[in-house]
């Protein structure tokens, strides 16, 4: 199904719970909670977020809501800079798939301005606002204007699949053979993992879901194994265990997607400050 189909039953599903009054005004509340239980939080709040903002949002708060495709097709006749600017102020995730969409000439260009962008005045972003705005109606208002940098591009790049990754590290390294190297040192990969403390894994445990757990743990070497086993009930890990025997073999795509998908929950916990992340340079710890 099209997100944007998935997206509508969504909120028709929304609609028509909130009309039974066996869960009245605190409707909102028990989805968030059903999802989370069903989903694991991110993906939960990400439908959420969705079904609550999606048809209100505006100007480049709209962008959100859109599809890769659907974003990209928007943008691809701005200047660079815009597009920078755009990439900079959405999710890393969703910049990453709208990248996608782009030449590989492209992606370089913009992935070396979005590394190099430290910030954007105000009033420059409102304009970009009310650009978004008359294209597809509306208005997001101001905005912080710290967006963009090497953090910004790391992040994107996290996000890339892995052959269109390497492609465009070898092209900014090409190009720039320092800030590839910062970015390199910035990005933090699914084998970075064993450097986390113990209640950082268990944290981690808590918010992924088993079926990626099996998948991405299906194509790392016994050590990052073992780092997730000992840090579960001898009940759970023994399960894994045997859950990981018996899989079938699975593409290196499905693995690659899971382990992005665990990344995405460890980067979360570590933005909140509940667990700390290193990237492959350790500058982050102290």
């Amino acid at each position: 199904f099209s997100p944007e189909k998935v997206n509508s039953v969504l909120r028709l599903f929304l609609d028509e719970i909130q009309n039974l009054s066996a869960i009245g005004l605190n409707s909102e509340e028990f989805i968030r909670r059903a999802l989370i239980e069903a989903l694991g939080e991110d993906k939960a709040s990400n439908i959420i977020d969705q079904i609550i903002l999606g048809g209100s949002a505006k100007g480049l708060e709209s962008l959100k809501w859109m599809d890769a495709r659907q974003v990209a097709n928007i943008i691809v006749s701005e200047h660079p800079q815009i597009q920078t600017i755009v990439l900079s102020y959405l999710d890393p995730e969703q910049s990453a798939e709208i990248m996608s969409q782009f030449t590989e000439k492209v992606r370089l260009d913009l992935m070396m301005r979005i590394a190099n962008l430290e910030e954007v005045q105000p009033a420059a972003l409102q304009e970009l606002n009310d650009i978004m705005e008359k294209q597809f109606a509306g208005q997001a208002g101001a905005q912080a204007a710290k967006m963009g940098g090497l953090k910004s591009a790391a992040n994107i790049m996290n996000y890339l699949d892995n052959n269109v990754e390497g492609q465009l590290m070898d092209s900014i390294r090409d190009t720039d053979e320092e800030m590839a190297q910062k970015l390199q040192d910035l990005m933090f990969v699914f084998e970075n993992l064993i450097d986390v403390d113990d209640r950082g894994i268990q944290a981690i445990l808590r918010d992924v879901q088993q079926d990626d757990l099996i998948k991405a743990l299906k194509g790392t070497d016994e050590a990052l194994k073992d780092k997730f086993l000992k840090n579960m009930s001898k009940r759970a890990s023994e399960m894994l265990v045997d859950d990981l025997e018996a899989m079938s073999p699975i593409r290196v795509s499905e693995v690659e997607s899971s382990q992005k998908e665990i990344l995405a929950v460890a980067t979360r916990l570590s933005d909140s400050g509940e667990i700390m992340l290193g990237g492959s340079g350790g500058d982050e710890f102290l």
